[in-house]
């Protein structure tokens, strides 16, 4: 039976510059128990198509055309009431944005109330008692109905609005890129959970993502989608394991797993269609490597492949398997990591047993904006700060009093070489920000310490912090919040050199220079643009461009590709990569995804609660994992083949309140491992070491032959 039917929509927005054709003439439909995703870049066309089935589009948006079906009722002849009483009913929404979608002032509980009453008459105890029911299916306490949402962290928030979108039982749940920018534990536990809670209460699916190793593990079916149209479609085995379309090739190619090695990251060169007109050719053409003339001159149509059930809208789909065997080579795309890995030199940052600590005062927390929630590193750093300093008032006058401390970093040593990259993993709170942070003296050291090009961060302290600047930089998680919208592109790369004492006839050519250098050439195309004219990559670019235009020896990464899609990121972790092995340039880049690092970094330090728990070279760690920390994080990367299964490591329970001493090891209240002793010591990191390679664990893994046969990203004689 056919739950959703999709046939030839066409959606327009009308915007100042003009009409934005944004979906032309998408086509598709999800069967009565189907996992079905939408995949493809931003600006593809995905999240309006969900937008347009749900009645979501905004004012400025039309649908111009097509049939929107539900079980065979017209969705787009339905009245306003008629759609309120469909959706949550019958069609449940999960956005991306969690936080957006909970109203800061209601409790968690009676949102979900609210949303089960409006629809149902319950008593409010019996809306209570499902409440709590709900918390319990998604994974959480429900004791906390009673709680806000700023009391939640950002994967728990997840589930809060997962909850309320299984409050009615819906027939189709719509998620719009439920996981992206959680940490790879999170994502693991809401991939479960909603696959869990399918199966219980026999749903389907819409999910609209751009991970294509989420759809291999939750999804029966997909569309690819580029430019507002469907460039192929069909099982997602056959679209993941034999991709025809150039597009789904050159996005399959750009995703980063852990068993490809240390291969070069493919990255899609150019960038999405304004969409300004309607396409008369294909869209892709400009950006593919395969296109020939015709390709520029005629639309292809979705078409079946006669050997197998699988759509494609390609002019070259019987060149399929030869276009699947080029791509895999980053140069058909236009692009290379700039050379091989460069060998460890003269070391620049080297880090002893750094400390970052914040008082708290316990009759304080009751009324903090959080809650009484342990702070994330983040979060307090700023956050607070800001929430503090707006009423006036001093936050260390505050917080003087004798109370504990959040040990956001606690006693971690590192060394960073000119041409390496080293790269920290670690669940969100663990303090690999904090230490970004702190490296970068936007915070002061609780103890210990750090030397920078042979000089202790005190030296550049007191007096000569312009020339640490100068030394080293950080680029930020967000883009959007890090450039100023108020200056241009050519203002923002050239203010750096404006404060560093530049000369004026030298800034015009290195903001040019360095421009080009991180891809955006002619640099005369956007030195007048705006950041909201820019894409998120071309924005991260820029931010890049400005860390950069001084010439730095070393660069702090915090998350920077994390909010990208997948052939961006690349762009971004392949630009990391020339810079290292072409300048020299030290990096340290701060990451949650741990299978995009594997492909970029030299060395990785696995954190865990302010504390280094793994440490060392990256083809190590990813094939010969010492600590259930590290096997943990690891066997939480969703496989991209879906005929693939892995074993997951459950951890129960979330990370400790990084709060006061541990008697023992403070991975142990999670550790499948533990035992007496992990609770009465906390090991070392050096505990077990070998071959580079240092572990705080009293029970790894068994240690490998080393003389046995080599796996992935080594040699046989590596040492």
């Amino acid at each position: 039976m056919t739950l959703l039917d999709v046939d030839d929509l066409v959606v327009r927005y009308d915007t100042r510059e003009g009409p934005l054709h944004s979906v032309n003439g998408v086509s598709f439909s999800i069967e009565d128990g189907v996992n079905y995703a939408l995949s493809g870049e931003s600006a593809s066309g995905k999240s309006t198509t969900a937008k347009a089935i749900l009645g979501l589009l905004p004012d400025h948006a039309e649908i111009e055309s097509g049939v929107i079906e539900f079980e065979g009722r017209d969705l787009r002849s339905l009245t306003p009431s008629e759609r309120q009483d469909l959706l949550w009913e019958e069609i449940a929404f999960i956005p991306q944005t969690a936080i957006d979608a909970l109203d800061p002032v209601m409790t968690v509980g009676a949102q979900i109330e609210q949303a089960i009453q409006t629809h149902r008459e319950l008593s409010e105890r019996n809306a209570s008692r499902r409440a709590r029911e709900l918390f319990g299916t998604v994974g959480l306490d429900p004791d906390r109905v009673d709680d806000y949402p700023h009391q939640f962290s950002g994967g728990m928030r997840q589930r809060v609005v997962i909850a309320m979108a299984l409050a009615l039982e819906p027939k189709l749940i719509v998620a719009d890129e439920p996981t992206t920018g959680l940490d790879v534990i999170v994502q693991d536990k809401i991939i479960d959970n909603i696959l869990q809670i399918q199966e219980e209460t026999d749903s389907s699916l819409l999910l609209i993502t751009h991970d294509l190793s989420v759809i291999a593990e939750t999804c029966d079916e997909m569309s690819v989608m580029y430019g507002g149209k469907v460039m192929e479609q069909g099982r997602v085995e056959n679209l993941l394991l034999n991709p025809t379309n150039p597009y789904t090739i050159g996005l399959k190619s750009a995703f980063g797993a852990l068993e490809d090695g240390d291969g070069d990251l493919v990255s899609i060169p150019g960038e999405p269609p304004s969409l300004d007109s309607e396409p008369t050719a294909c869209v892709f053409e400009p950006r593919c490597p395969f296109a020939g003339e015709e390709c520029a001159t005629t639309e292809p149509a979705l078409e079946t492949l006669p050997y197998r059930n699988q759509r494609v809208a390609c002019h070259n789909a019987d060149r399929a398997a030869r276009m699947r065997r080029d791509a895999e080579d980053a140069s058909t795309w236009g692009g290379s990591t700039g050379g091989s890995r460069s060998d460890d030199g003269e070391v620049l940052l080297e880090v002893d047993d750094l400390c970052k600590w914040y008082e708290r005062s316990g009759s304080l927390l009751g009324w903090l904006p959080f809650g009484g929630v342990s702070p994330t590193v983040t979060g307090f750093s700023n956050s607070i700060r800001r929430w503090y300093e707006q009423r006036g008032e001093i936050l260390t006058e505050m917080l003087n009093d004798d109370g504990s401390h959040v040990r956001a970093v606690d006693g971690v040593s590192l060394s960073v070489a000119r041409g390496e990259i080293h790269g920290v993993v670690g669940e969100s709170g663990c303090g690999k920000t904090t230490l970004g942070q702190t490296l970068a003296l936007l915070e002061d050291p609780t103890d210990g310490g750090f030397r920078l090009d042979g000089r202790s961060y005190e030296h550049y302290r007191e007096g000569n912090l312009q020339s640490f600047r100068q030394k080293l930089q950080i680029i930020f998680q967000n883009p959007y919040d890090s450039l100023n919208p108020r200056l241009t592109v050519e203002q923002l790369v050239k203010e750096p050199l404006t404060i560093h004492g530049y000369r004026t006839d030298e800034k015009a050519a290195a903001v040019r220079e360095t421009l080009e250098q991180v891809g955006m050439a002619p640099a005369e195309h956007y030195l007048e643009k705006y950041p909201n004219e820019l894409s998120g990559g071309q924005r991260q670019r820029v931010a890049i461009a400005r860390a950069l235009v001084i010439d730095p020896d070393f660069l702090i990464c915090d998350e920077p590709a994390s909010m990208l899609d997948i052939s961006l990121q690349a762009e971004v972790l392949n630009l990391l990569r020339t810079l290292a092995n072409t300048r020299g340039i030290g990096v340290l880049y701060i990451s949650h995804d741990i299978a995009s690092l594997t492909r970029i970094a030299d060395r990785l330090s696995i954190m865990y609660l302010g504390r280094f728990v793994e440490r060392g070279r990256t083809e190590h760690i990813v094939n010969r994992p010492q600590h259930p920390y590290t096997e943990a994080l690891l066997s939480a990367v969703p496989e991209t083949d879906p005929r693939g299964s892995r074993e997951r490591v459950t951890l129960d329970g979330k990370p400790a309140d990084a709060e006061g001493e541990f008697p023992g090891c403070r991975f142990a209240p999670r550790c499948p491992k533990a035992d007496a002793a992990c609770l009465e010591d906390e090991p070392d990191l050096d505990v077990w070491t070998a071959r580079d390679h240092s572990a705080a664990c009293f029970r790894p893994a068994e240690r490998p032959d080393p003389d046995g046969p080599a796996r992935v990203g080594e040699s046989a004689d590596d040492d």
